[in-house]
């Protein structure tokens, strides 16, 4: 046998070895639970009116045009349905059906509008599918109690395996938290971060009023020091959950950084998202260990498999894949690629993504860059050379126009918007746009060439020509608010 082929012999057999289903149930319970109260929280911070129902314009996500918002009444029974389905992916009730239903609505509502879009609705999406199409629901469900009573009342034998998993499942969800880990931490390898402690300082600066922290706010080189903190912890972190001796330190040191910067910043359910999805880096049998200590060592239950398989010694046995095993398999692997490839297309555009935010999206670039500006159209008539200035909060609500602000192809959409709106009333004309922004507060620069007519230009996943030279040297020091 060659060796690409022992390769993947030996591939196959360490992911389809059997691991305890017991994490992945544990998993599922914790998420459905988290994600039902997150579309709670939705509803009593009226953040279903304000994000979705109020604004006039939609941005639209490029190739989903064709995505439309619902009515008010709609929009608020969703919230409350995909608040039911957590709770019922939770309890692994009709799981097959509530599960996908609750992950094809997360996506619904991220494609209704662009400027909505954050890294913890987008992860919260991933893992929503991922726990769809997964057996989840093999253990600790509804589904699995229904199913065993049914077989004792039909006298159906037991089948052969109801605690186990193969072990390519584990490797999926730890794979898919740690890309999280790994690419913020090279969104943070870059001198605006590591030499100026930005764009932390100016966050940094404005919460000195908060209780025992804020005044350590106020001293200098605090945020930079922060800043290495971040970036240390985002760059080693899915090594220490990944050994055994150092995991529950690592997990400890992982719920005390996200409790702070759910303390420090208003970044909604990603704190809670990522403590729980950091739980995959453990044995996958911890939830049974953790309810025997629970029990105080007494009643223990029959265990399947009872230690992490990546724990075992070499050589690992012996399992030859299906067809369809192998092309389950096959495309864990396109899964597990893209999820790659999508945080690292940025780079192959050149310049600063932070600034053009061409792969900025789906790419866990958090919280890596502070932009402002204002945005200005003039729309000209091809026909009688007449001039209209027009404002974006014709059409925008104030956070729409803040988000706007700062993203190019944003800037586009609108301007299309605006031009098609005119060209309908005056015949053909041109748009352009005067966009000065500020990136970590520097001084404000043209965004958008002030001199293309945006009208000419079309989206797409080339590079924008039609977006300025990012700013150039440091960001200036800031000062804390006193």
């Amino acid at each position: 046998m060659s060796t690409p082929s022992r390769i993947v012999e030996r591939a196959e057999a360490w992911l389809l070895a059997r691991t305890d289903v017991a994490w992945l149930a544990a998993f599922r319970v914790l998420f459905g639970l988290a994600l039902g109260v997150s579309m709670q929280r939705f509803l009593a911070h009226g953040w279903v009116d304000e994000l979705l129902v109020s604004p006039r314009y939609r941005f639209h996500y490029w190739g989903f045009s064709w995505v439309a918002p619902l009515s008010r009444t709609h929009m608020h029974a969703l919230f409350w349905a995909l608040s039911a389905l957590g709770i019922a992916v939770a309890a692994g009730f009709a799981f097959r059906v509530t599960a996908a239903l609750f992950a094809a609505g997360l996506t619904y509502v991220q494609l209704v509008d662009v400027s909505t879009y954050l890294n913890h609705y987008y992860l919260a999406g991933l893992l929503a599918w991922l726990l769809a199409v997964s057996p989840a629901a093999k253990a600790w469900s509804v589904d699995a109690w229904l199913a065993r009573k049914l077989r004792v009342r039909f006298g159906k034998p037991e089948p052969r395996d109801t605690s186990t998993v193969p072990f390519a499942w584990h490797a999926l969800f730890r794979v898919q938290i740690g890309v999280v880990y790994v690419f913020a931490a090279l969104a943070k390898a870059q001198p605006d971060w590591l030499l100026h402690g930005q764009p932390l300082g100016i966050w940094l600066g404005a919460r000195t009023d908060i209780p025992l922290l804020g005044r350590l706010f106020t001293v200098p080189h605090v945020p930079l020091a922060m800043s290495w903190a971040g970036f240390l912890f985002d760059a080693t972190i899915v090594g220490w959950l990944s050994f055994r001796r150092t995991r529950p330190f690592a997990y400890g040191v992982v719920i005390a950084f996200h409790v702070l910067t759910r303390m420090l910043f208003d970044i909604g359910m990603f704190p809670v998202i990522m403590s729980l999805g950091a739980l995959v880096f453990f044995d996958a049998s911890w939830p049974r260990a953790l309810l025997r200590r629970l029990r105080g060592g007494l009643g223990r239950e029959k265990v399947a498999v009872n230690e992490d398989v990546t724990a075992r010694a070499i050589p690992v046995p012996r399992v030859r894949a299906s067809l369809p095993g192998r092309v389950a398999l096959g495309l864990g692997v396109v899964y597990v690629a893209l999820q790659v490839l999508m945080p690292i297309r940025g780079f192959f555009y050149g310049g600063n993504v932070l600034w053009h935010e061409q792969g900025m999206r789906y790419s866990w670039r958090v919280m890596v860059r502070a932009k402002g500006g204002s945005v200005t159209f003039f729309v000209k008539s091809k026909t009688t050379g007449k001039t209209w200035i027009v404002s974006p909060r014709k059409y925008l609500t104030p956070y729409q126009e803040n988000e706007m602000a700062s993203q190019p192809d944003l800037v586009l959409q609108l301007a299309h918007t605006i031009g098609e709106d005119f060209a309908a009333r005056e015949g053909e004309v041109a748009v352009y746009a005067e966009a000065l922004v500020s990136l970590n507060a520097r001084p404000g620069v043209p965004l958008v060439d002030p001199a293309v007519d945006l009208m000419t230009v079309e989206d797409g996943v080339g590079p924008a020509s039609y977006v300025m030279p990012g700013p150039v040297g440091p960001p200036p020091p800031t000062r804390p608010v006193l």
